[in-house]
C-alpha cells in the first residue's frame, strides 16, 4: 500500500513538471474574422509550440481574462461560457485590431532533477546554479502566466495593441503583423513589473501551414526588446519566462512567465482553420 503511494505521489510530481515546464499560450481558430463572427478560443500548453494539452474555462486557474478592442475593454470572465473544450466563443462587434489577454496562477511542485533541466532549457542559468546548490529533492514553483493574442476583425486598424497592459510580467510588440509584407521586422519589448527586463530569455516560435516548427532563441538587450524578422507564414509565438527565488515561504521559486500569439501571412487569402492544432479539417 505505501508503494502505491510512492508510486502514485512520484507520478503526480511528473506531472506537475510537466506544466510548469511547457507553454500556456492562446489560439483562436482563425486570426482573420469578420464582425459578427463568433470568436472561438482554445486555452492550450505543449513543449517547442507542440498541442500536448487543453484547459475548458473553469479548469485553467483564471483571475483575469480581458479583450481589448481599441479603447473599448471587455471583461471575458463575464461572458457566457461554451461547455466545451475551448475556453471561449463570443461574438466580436467592432472591426479592427482585438488583443485577447488571460491571467492564471498556481503553484506546483517538481522532482529536483526534472526541475532543474526544466530551468536549463528555460536558458535561466543563473537561478539553476542556485537550486543546485540546495540540498532539496523537491521544490515549489509559484507559477504567474501572462497570455495574449492578436486577431484582426475586417482590417487591421487601430494600434493600441502595442501599449503595455501593465501585467507583472508582459509581451509587447511594437508593429502590426497584419499590416506587415514578408522579410519585416517585428521588435517585442519584455517588461517586468513596468519595466524594461534585460537579458531576457525569449523564444520566438514560426509554427507553418504543414505544422513544421521554427524556433530562434534570443535575449533582450538593455532597453528590453528583441528583434526578429517576419520570415515565413503561419502562426508566430513569442515565449519567455523569468524566474527568482520566492519570497512567498509557501514557495521556493517563482516564475513569470508571458506568451504573445499572432499570425502572418503574405498572400491575399489564409487558412481559416489550423488543422496540424487539431482545430478543423482544411485551410
Amino acid at each position: 500500500m505505501k508503494r502505491n503511494g510512492l508510486l502514485l505521489l512520484a507520478l503526480l510530481l511528473i506531472i506537475g513538471f510537466a506544466a510548469s515546464s511547457q507553454d500556456y499560450f492562446l489560439l483562436p481558430e482563425t486570426f482573420n474574422m469578420k464582425k459578427g463572427d463568433k470568436l472561438s478560443l482554445h486555452l492550450l500548453s505543449g513543449n517547442e509550440f507542440q498541442k500536448d494539452a487543453e484547459y475548458r474555462y473553469k479548469d485553467a486557474k483564471i483571475s483575469k481574462f480581458m479583450l481589448y478592442e481599441g479603447s473599448k475593454k471587455t471583461d471575458l470572465s463575464q461572458a457566457p461560457k461554451d461547455t466545451s473544450a475551448n475556453v471561449l466563443n463570443y461574438k466580436l462587434e467592432s472591426s479592427g485590431m482585438a488583443l485577447i489577454e488571460m491571467v492564471k496562477s498556481e503553484s506546483i511542485e517538481s522532482e529536483r532533477n526534472k526541475f532543474l533541466k526544466y530551468l536549463e532549457n528555460e536558458g535561466l542559468d543563473k537561478i539553476a546554479e542556485d537550486a543546485k546548490n540546495s540540498n532539496q529533492q523537491y521544490f515549489v514553483e509559484k507559477t504567474n502566466r501572462y497570455l495574449k493574442t492578436l486577431i484582426t476583425v475586417d482590417k487591421p486598424s487601430g494600434k493600441d495593441f502595442d501599449k503595455p497592459l501593465g501585467e507583472t510580467y508582459e509581451i509587447v510588440i511594437q508593429q502590426n503583423p497584419y499590416k506587415a509584407s514578408y522579410g519585416d521586422d517585428v521588435t517585442a519589448k519584455i517588461l517586468f513589473k513596468g519595466k524594461p527586463l534585460k537579458d531576457a530569455v525569449v523564444i520566438v516560435y514560426i509554427r507553418t501551414i504543414n505544422g513544421n516548427v521554427f524556433p530562434q532563441k534570443l535575449s533582450s538587450d538593455a532597453q528590453g526588446q528583441i528583434y526578429f524578422k517576419l520570415s515565413r507564414e503561419g502562426v508566430y509565438m513569442i515565449s519567455s519566462v523569468h524566474v527568482e527565488t520566492s519570497t512567498d515561504k509557501n514557495a521556493d521559486f517563482e516564475s513569470w512567465g508571458a506568451t504573445f500569439t499572432f499570425a502572418f501571412k503574405n498572400a491575399d487569402s489564409a487558412p481559416n482553420t489550423y488543422k496540424e492544432f487539431g482545430f478543423g479539417d482544411k485551410h
